[in-house]
């Protein structure tokens, strides 16, 4: 393991859990392992244990006597006691027994107790610094969402320009192709400002209408817009389409192909359009 990664290991915080004893029998043996294997490993254990070990001796609280006489009733020391006081002949309430265990009980005792100490500490410390960096991962991850939802805007907004430009290309080229012929179709009395563009293709006969020269009064909800060819004075129906506004994405709609015209006309219609053109609802006409 590099030097890199071995600093790493000891700063990611596994060797004090392994010291309150907080891992698996899986995570134990592993730090186990490393400890056997590297010695920096080893003086940062025996370095986190001192460390405990001074925090718990500096911040013990010392027991009542009664406290004390309690605990080690509980752990089966009375008897033993009773027997050294009737040895000794020495009166029960004259001073304060000192039990002395020659096999270091009351010295595992205390430590038991500072460890304790010290393991609620850090334990509080430990929620604490949780709490801190669950709130920082979830402002981390509410700024990736933001940022996440403004790249996707953002290219939303160039994909828009993008075949706004493609359209607009296909229009100016098609302005200078001899094969296109640009019908510019006038208002009619129903509507005297309107104004529409359609191209027809001399060659594969299609027809394409322009909703970037288009200025059509909007349709309800009921109607919308029927282009027609005028073929030796016979309207031919080439199509329906609704008026374009702000949030079309299409510069250019291709509609029914037709041989031959002699001009171009749109009705307003009922959804779905008519067999016939309706004469009064003649928006816009214009002659090829």
């Amino acid at each position: 393991m590099s030097v890199e990664n071995l600093k790493a290991y000891i700063e990611s915080g596994v060797l004090e859990l392994y010291v309150l004893g907080d891992l698996s029998s899986e995570e134990t043996l592993q730090v186990e392992e490393m400890a056997a294997r590297y010695a920096e490993v080893r003086a940062e254990i025996d370095a986190i244990e001192q460390a405990m070990e001074q925090y718990a001796m500096q911040n013990a609280v010392e027991p009542s006597a009664d406290v004390e006489t309690r605990l080690f009733e509980k752990l089966g020391f009375s008897e033993l006691e009773e027997q050294e006081e009737v040895v000794s002949n020495q009166p029960v309430y004259t001073e304060e027994p000192k039990i002395i265990r020659l096999d270091g009980s009351d010295g595992k005792v205390r430590t038991l107790r500072y460890a304790l100490v010290a393991c609620v500490a850090l334990l509080v410390m430990s929620v604490a610094a949780l709490f801190i960096t669950y709130n920082k991962l979830n402002d981390a991850h509410s700024q990736i969402a933001s940022l996440n939802l403004d790249k996707q805007k953002f290219a939303g907004v160039v994909s828009k320009l993008e075949y706004d430009n493609k359209g607009l290309n296909n229009m100016a080229e098609m302005a200078d192709s001899k094969e296109w012929a640009t019908i510019r179709m006038q208002g009619q009395a129903i509507s005297p400002k309107s104004k529409m563009n359609v191209y027809w293709n001399k060659k594969d006969k299609s027809v394409l209408i322009n909703y970037v020269a288009m200025d059509l009064p909007k349709a309800d909800a009921e109607h919308e817009y029927q282009l027609w060819a005028l073929v030796n004075g016979k309207p031919v129906s080439l199509g329906v389409f609704g008026k374009a506004d702000s949030t079309s994405n299409e510069a250019l709609l291709k509609m029914q192909t037709i041989q031959e015209a002699q001009a171009f006309a749109v009705t307003l219609e009922p959804m779905g359009g008519s067999v016939n053109p309706t004469m009064e609802k003649l928006t816009v006409m214009g002659g090829v």
